[in-house]
Formats: C-alpha cells, structure tokens, sequence
C-alpha cells in the first residue's frame, strides 16, 4: 500500500516525510500495566509512500483473553501462538529509526513498552503520531473519529474490524489521506517524543483503597489521633515502615507519601534533620511527633466521620444551582487573574445537544440560551482570530462566541472565517487561508456580522456546544449511571519555547485529595485503578480521560487544570481550547476557548462535578500567577516528593 496518490505531491511533503511504523495490537483489556496483547501487525513506508515491510501474527498470552465478543480472539484460537518475547526481536527491528503510527497510538505505544519490558528489552521508539490527535487537528466533518468512521470520511476500504492487520492497512490509508489533508493547511504533525521507559515503571502496583473517613484536621498537642487524619513519615523508623503504615491504615488513617497544609501530623525520628518533608511541615505549621508517640496514640485511634456516599442516577436534579467557580477556601491562597470569573447563578444548565448511541440525553430543565443558537448571526460557524494582543483577541473570542460562534485557535478543516487584527495579515497561515479562500473581515465585522458561504467547509450533522467561560452542561447518563469515560481535551497553538502540563486533581467533599495518587500530572500520569489518566497526543495537546462510572462515592468533583513550564505566561501561550468527548475517538460533544489568563501561570481550565445525580461539566478559566507546586499544595497534594 502506497502513500502515494496522484492528489498528494509527494515533492510538497517536506516535514511531512519519515520513515514511518504503522501498529495496531488486539489486547485482552484496556489497561497496559495488567492487560495483555493478543495480536499484533506492524507495516512500515517509506518518506517516499512506498511499503517497505509488513509482519502480523497472532499471540500467546498466558491469560484468559478477555471481550472475545469484541476482537474474536478465543483461547482456542491463540494456542500454539508464539509468545510475544519470541516475536519481540522481530518487531523492534522493524520500529527501529522509525515513527510509530497509531490510531489512539498512547493506546498502542503503552502496550508495546510494558511487552517489551517483560520481555527484557527496550521498546526502540523515539517518536510517535497518533492518526486521532492529527484528525482532531485537521477536525473532519465527521460524526466522530474512530478508525471506521474515518475510513470512510477518506475512502478508505475496510474488510475486517478489529483485525491488526487490516485495522493497519486501514490506517495507512488514513494516514496518507490525513497527512495530504495537514499538507494542505499548513498543519505541524503532533509527533510525541517517546523517552526510554524505565522496565521498573511496568511493575502492576495495587491500587491503594482510599480512607473512608473525612480529614479532621490537624493532630492537636494532646491528641488524641482520630480516623482520617493524612499522616506521613519520614526519617528512619524503628519498625519496618510498611509496618507502620499497615497498623495506620487499619486504624483508618490516611497515609500520604508527601506534607501538605491539609496534613495531620508528621512522624519523624529526626525533627532536625531538614528533610523537604520536616522543612515542609514547618512552613504549614504541621504539628511533628515521634515513632514512639506515633505508636502509643495508635493504640488509641477515635472514630471519625465516614465519607458522604453520593449515588449517581439517570434523571437529572430539578432545582437550580448557585456555586461559584473560583476554588473554596480549602484551596491554597491565590492571586487571581486581572479578570476574574464573574458567574450568575446557572438557572438549570443545558444537557449536551446530541444522541449518543445507547445514551439517553436528559431535556434541559428550561430554555436557556445556548452558544451556537440557532437564531444567533455566527451559529454553526467556526471563526479564527489573528494578530492583535492578547487582550483584543482575547475579546474578540469573547465576541464570537457571544454571536453563537466557535473561535478556533488553529486553522482546521472546520474554520470558516478569519478575523484579522492588528498585524494579522503578517501571520504565516494567510497564504494558506488565501489559497484555501477563507472569508477574511475585520474587527468591525464582528459588530454586525454577515457570514458568506465559505469554500470548501461543510458542516457536521451535530456541531459540539460552545460553552463560554463560567458555562456549564450536565453530562449525559446511561443505564442508571454516568455515560461511558469522558475525555477531555485541552490544545494550544504550538510555541517552541513554552511547555504545558495539564493535570487532574481527584477531589473529596473538603475539596481535598484523598491521598496522593488522586493527584494525576506528568510524573503520575494514571491513577492506581487507572480512573484518572493524562494521556499526551502531542506537544499542543494533553487529555485527562475519566471513567466517572468508576470513581470512588466519595469523589465530588475532578479539577482539570494547566500549568505554564518555566517563567511563560498564558499571555504568551494565548487561548487554551478545550473539547469534551466520549470515548477516546469522540468527537467534542462540547467545546469552549479559554483565553482571560495573562500574566497568570497556571489555570483551571474545567470542574466535572457531582451535583445531586448527575455529573457536571463547568468551563472555568481562571488564572493564577503561583506555578503548579503551589496549586497542587492547595489541594492536599505536593509536587516536591
């Protein structure tokens, strides 16, 4: 199969030609570090388009093989396969000086490497493209983006779903047709560095079971210890530390790796030793005792007060909601941006305005105007901003989305208009909005706009709600409980110079991590039962998929924020666009451009909340000038260890 077609100019391909490794693995689950894989194909081509090798076979994994409903892969089937050790020489032959190809290629790549890791040996990968984060990208008409869909979008035949090796033959045809499609606007592919992956990260930890109490605060200088409390330890210990640990935990305190304001009590042998975690309770006034006392007031532990459980349930509440949405006074104290969140109490949120297959979408509780109305001059139209500084196009999105409008943040298949601001016409994407005949206006055109048909875009059958800042949807419910996982997306416009993390922060109802592992970012890119994890689809875009079906009761709420690396500003990175899909191949059912941030470095960007039964969606937007360490102390949980 070629990439090569008399529509792509192969002499134009430029950055758009590598060496490239198409995969595609068939597993037994969804989770790398404990599932397995059952199949596996990989084809590799050429900068040239040209085939240059393909390989498939068929697995052994030593376990049962899981949804044979989903990929047909019985354990009759899969006896007398080869293991993937004796196979593994072979693949990373052929991923060797090449950039692997996926579609969802996390997915794919996480697979790999912990196979590789039990194999003994080094996934050679350096650098991967996920077909899904190109296509979000490019931004397809498309009801969605899964293999199938796309496949079809770009006339690409399909024999066998859910085989490897037709599922990657399918994507080298979507492949071509995504690269011609990235060539055609000037699009920089999101290639992933892949770093060496350490085979001790691979190692299956047991989710640790969060404490069933509510934090009580700090240990006073009496005592006693009460079911709850966040201890930590540091220093040698008499006693073996998982000893102590257990004998806590069975008394129903919360152990933390780490020292937060929100920490009880610090037991250490050595108070002066100068620890980051002893000169961390100093600096909160975490109160510091001994192993010895540790253990005299273990034998004496008070009951303390269990979590509030919160079932999830189809209907929707009745009554309306006033909340606000900067963080409560159990968040670490801020310096908020020069534009704060200003939001009205929310007379019954609107549901998200599409049907997904299997999910009932509850009706709004009353008419409330929605972004992207109809009756609004810019509905159904997606709108560029260039030039300008920050703060004029930062009102000029505001604008947009005021007239019913989506503001881009990139060029995309989807852009309808451009709006030009000072010095925009200097910006390197004019060529191409002119070959491709965008309508180009000025800011006047935003007092009274008109929209002209523009070349060449066509609409989807469903376009994603825009949300303006402080907005919010309920989200939609399945079969009694929360709609299958959500993944939410936050990209940017590419910057050489300035790195974003985005991170997740899983909440209880004192607006506090349960204990560390609730505090999802780079370092800990998954939860222990895999709920919660970051996943990166390039260096302008980072998602946090959620199973909300899967969350402890105790969880209120999960914060998704983004962090500035280094002395950058968000008045350098510009808007933040954030999409909310179902499943990792959604399509945004909901989207919203978050741009008030200037001098501020770390933002929240979105709140998925409990409000009685029903999970909640609310674009929040709000800056603050402290970096990421301080925003992770403020929700009990800290960077440093």
């Amino acid at each position: 199969m070629s990439l090569v077609s008399a529509s792509f100019n192969t002499s134009a391909m430029g950055d758009y030609g590598y060496d490239w490794a198409l995969v595609d693995v068939e597993t037994s689950g969804l989770m790398a570090r404990r599932d397995r894989v059952l199949s596996v194909a990989v084809i590799t081509i050429g900068p040239d388009g040209e085939q240059t090798g393909e390989f498939s076979t068929l697995l052994d994994p030593g376990c049962d093989p899981g949804p044979v409903e989903v990929h047909g892969l019985t354990a009759e089937r899969l006896r007398g396969a080869p293991t993937f050790d004796q196979v593994a020489g072979r693949i990373g032959a052929m991923l060797q000086d090449r950039v692997l190809v996926a579609h969802n290629a996390q997915f794919d790549y996480d697979f790999l490497a912990h196979e590789f890791a039990r194999a003994r040996m080094w996934l050679p990968v350096s650098q991967r493209l996920c077909t899904l984060a190109l296509n979000r990208q490019v931004d397809p008409p498309t009801d969605d983006m899964k293999l199938g869909t796309l496949a079809t979008h770009y006339n690409v035949p399909r024999q066998r779903a859910h085989d490897a090796l037709d599922d990657t033959r399918v994507l080298a045809g979507i492949l071509r047709a995504s690269l011609r499609e990235a060539a055609r606007l000037d699009l920089p592919l999101p290639l992933v560095t892949c770093p060496p992956r350490a085979e001790s990260q691979f190692t299956p930890k047991p989710p640790k079971t969060p404490c069933a109490y509510r934090n009580p605060g700090r240990l006073a200088s009496d005592g006693p210890l009460r079911q709850g409390m966040k201890v930590a330890i540091t220093g040698e210990t008499a006693h073996a530390r998982a000893e102590l640990v257990g004998r806590a935990v069975a008394a129903g305190l919360n152990m933390m790796t780490s020292v937060s304001r929100h920490t009880s009590v610090l037991v250490t042998n050595e108070p002066a030793s100068g620890s980051a975690k002893v000169r961390r309770a100093l600096t909160e006034g975490v109160p510091v005792i001994d192993e010895h006392t540790f253990l005299r007031m273990l034998a004496d532990v008070r009951p303390g007060t269990a979590h509030e459980a919160t079932a999830v349930a189809a209907a929707p509440m009745a009554e309306p909601e006033a909340e606000p949405v900067v963080a409560t006074a159990d968040s670490a104290p801020r310096t908020p941006s020069a534009a704060p969140v200003q939001e009205a109490p929310v007379p019954g949120p609107p549901t998200l305005p599409t049907a997904v297959p299997g999910v009932p979408v509850p009706a709004p509780r009353r008419p409330v105007p929605s972004a992207g109305a109809p009756d609004k001059p810019l509905a159904r139209r997606r709108v560029l901003v260039l030039g300008g500084v920050h703060a004029d196009a930062a009102a000029a999105r505001t604008r947009i989305v005021e007239l019913g409008g989506s503001a881009a943040i990139n060029l995309s298949a989807s852009v309808t208009d451009v709006v030009l601001l000072e010095k925009g016409e200097d910006d390197r994407r004019m060529s191409r909005i002119a070959t491709l005949e965008l309508p180009v206006h000025d800011i006047h055109w935003l007092s009274a706009p008109t929209a002209t048909a523009a070349s060449g875009t066509a609409p989807r059958a469903q376009e994603p709600h825009v949300m303006p800042r402080g907005g919010v949807i309920d989200l939609p419910t399945a079969h009694g409980g929360p709609a299958p996982e959500w993944y939410i997306t936050a990209g940017w416009a590419p910057h050489p110079d300035c790195g974003i993390d985005v991170v997740a922060f899983v909440l209880d109802e004192d607006q506090q991590v349960t204990f560390d592992e609730d505090f999802i970012f780079y370092g800990a890119p998954e939860s222990p039962a895999g709920t919660v994890r970051l996943l990166t689809g390039g260096p302008a875009e980072q998602t946090i998929a959620l199973d909300l079906a899967s969350l402890p009761p105790a969880t209120r709420k999960v914060v998704v924020a983004a962090a500035v690396d280094g002395a950058a500003t968000f008045g350098t990175v510009g808007a933040i666009q954030i999409g909310a899909a179902l499943g990792s191949s959604g399509a945004p059912l909901a989207r919203a451009t978050l741009d008030a941030a200037t001098t501020e470095r770390t933002m929240l960007l979105v709140e998925i909340y409990r409000r009685g039964p029903v999970w909640r969606l609310r674009a929040v937007g709000q800056g603050y000038d402290h970096g990421l360490d301080a925003l992770a102390r403020g929700y009990g949980a800290d960077i440093a260890d």
